[in-house]
């Protein structure tokens, strides 16, 4: 099983293009050339947020490579056009949360900064902003921690130069939106590719663009299950029953 993780975020490799498809095609490729350096051939890759964006665009071109593909509350799928009201017609997504305040602030900066520009300013400070704007992160792994490890290791794995961020930057629009959407594309997916998503049941990520997908590809190959007690960090707010789900998936593959 792979796990995307993106390029420039972290230690990750430095990306610089501003231009959309460029930016994304980094990515893809970086995943390509991790897969032949482990010399897999092929795998179940799943993909978080914008990981699970990747991951399809990995799948489209690389379908041979892929066994199952598995979306964690993905970003990235629906299009900016998509009104609220159009939205609010499934009833599941009137249940939602509207977006917590981190993730507001977070795409208002992204706007005219690269997101995490104020933690690299702040310094020695920074991690301190962290406690202060994401105590979510200290509650998910309290069982695990009882200091700030948690903490220090957000920090570091974004105080470095901010590539990630850069090829986020030039794929997203307003507040938050792909330019380049991924419901247009999906349908490029070999429908016979096994494709599970998973959403929190609580995310601010609405699981109707996951009912689209059904909808556009083969729906005896796609799944879309919620994870209750869940928002968009499903790993961490249910590490048993996502564990069971992916534990499942694998098993499905020869």
């Amino acid at each position: 099983m792979a796990l995307v993780g993106e390029l420039g975020f972290g230690s990750g490799t430095w990306m610089h293009s501003a231009d959309p498809t460029e930016a994304e095609q980094q990515f893809v490729n970086s995943i390509e050339q991790w897969r032949e350096s482990v010399g897999l051939e092929n795998m179940v890759l799943l993909g978080h947020s914008l990981g699970g964006y990747l991951a399809t665009s990995y799948a489209i071109q690389y379908p041979s490579r892929v066994s199952h593909l598995v979306l964690v509350d993905p970003w990235g799928f629906p299009e900016r056009s998509q009104s609220q009201t159009e939205a609010s017609s499934h009833k599941e997504v009137a249940k939602r949360p509207t977006p917590p305040r981190w993730v507001m602030a977070v795409v208002s900066v992204l706007s005219h900064f690269n997101p995490l520009a104020v933690i690299r300013a702040a310094g020695p400070w920074g991690p301190g902003l962290i406690n202060r704007f994401r105590l979510d992160f200290q509650r998910r792994y309290e069982d695990l921690f009882d200091d700030d490890t948690v903490t220090q290791y957000i920090y570091h794995c974004n105080a470095q130069s901010p590539s990630g961020e850069v090829g986020f930057r030039a794929m997203s629009e307003g507040l938050g939106w792909a330019k380049r959407p991924m419901l247009q594309r999906v349908h490029l997916l070999p429908p016979k590719m096994p494709l599970t998503i998973l959403y929190g049941a609580q995310s601010w990520v609405s699981s109707s663009s996951g009912e689209d997908v059904v909808l556009i590809r083969n729906q005896e190959n796609t799944k879309v299950k919620l994870i209750n007690h869940a928002a968009h960090h499903v790993y961490a707010d249910q590490p048993h029953l996502f564990n069971e789900e992916v534990e499942n998936i694998c098993n499905t593959v020869d």
